[in-house]
């Protein structure tokens, strides 16, 4: 909690409490009090209790260690794409995915003058974001840990010229002025986040619904290996809706992958093609199956 400025610090402490009076409820959240994670903690579960961490990192742990009993993390934006280090953290966590959340992103420049502004503060994903808002206006983008974080630092440096991009929420949070609303530069902004728990859901118990599945894999050094391994999906009809590769270590010598698709272990097409792309991995962790909230296609 050191790391929240001045401003956050009383909400996190006040959520912090009412989390560990309840943690059966609790849902934690990278950022301070007022960001996107809190606002998507709310919409997926209104009767939630927020619990709000410094980091992703810190947003996990809290449920390894029973302080909550979820954490949701972003995963990716339709615009910045996925969110950097997420793919590392979801296997390494030990968690699994047990929900997913979409959610519609309005970002607000915020501060405590009328301008102009220097540089405005906020989340690396919400400055790409809104790249070409800050570019014409000459405001220069400053890298903070989250959006709302960046509204209470605008707050407590007390600085007219420095602004932040965050919720509108937060600007009602940390007592400063909306200067200007969705700034964002794309109107279709949306952001998907999952929803993470010690214990898999029951792929049986989601029968009769739309189920994502989601995993990890490291195919064999050999060639067309890859192709080999998504031959699978195709040849039995599974409909595979994300693919993504990121290096493992710094030796560039092993490619992990990771991928969702529609369906669940125990329907015989996707057992299938579980059981193809087994044979060409050298790994293959399953990180949840779960409810789909939005279709795909």
């Amino acid at each position: 909690m050191h790391s929240y400025p001045a401003p956050a610090q009383a909400r996190v402490q006040e959520m912090v409490q009412a989390a560990a009076a309840d943690p059966a409820r609790a849902v934690s959240f990278q950022g301070a009090p007022g960001c996107n994670g809190h606002r998507a903690a709310l919409e997926y579960d209104p009767a939630c209790l927020p619990l709000p961490c410094f980091s992703f990192e810190d947003a996990l742990d809290a449920v390894k260690d029973g302080s909550a009993a979820r954490a949701i993390i972003p995963i990716e934006n339709s615009q910045h794409g996925r969110v950097a280090d997420i793919h590392f953290l979801l296997p390494e966590s030990g968690l699994s995915i047990v929900g997913e959340h979409f959610m519609a992103i309005r970002h607000s420049l915020m501060a405590l003058g009328d301008g102009p502004f220097a540089a405005a503060y906020s989340h690396p994903q919400a400055l790409g974001q809104s790249r070409v808002f800050l570019r014409t206006r000459g405001i220069v983008p400053m890298a903070y840990a989250d959006t709302a974080g960046a509204a209470a630092y605008v707050a407590e440096m007390g600085d007219p010229a420095a602004a932040a991009i965050a919720p509108k929420i937060a600007a009602e949070l940390y007592g400063l002025k909306i200067i200007a609303d969705d700034v964002q530069d794309a109107s279709d902004n949306m952001t998907r986040f999952v929803v993470l728990a010690p214990q898999p859901l029951d792929p049986a118990s989601l029968a009769g619904q739309t189920t994502m599945t989601t995993f990890v894999f490291e195919v064999k050094n050999i060639p067309a290996a890859l192709y080999k391994a998504l031959g699978g999906f195709a040849t039995n009809g599974v409909n595979m809706t994300k693919l993504e590769s990121y290096q493992k270590g710094a030796s560039f010598s092993a490619t992990t992958f990771y991928a969702d698709i529609v369906g669940a272990p125990g329907d015989p097409a996707v057992d299938r093609a579980l059981e193809e792309l087994a044979f060409h991995c050298k790994e293959l962790r399953m990180l949840g199956t779960y409810p789909q909230e939005r279709g795909r296609g």
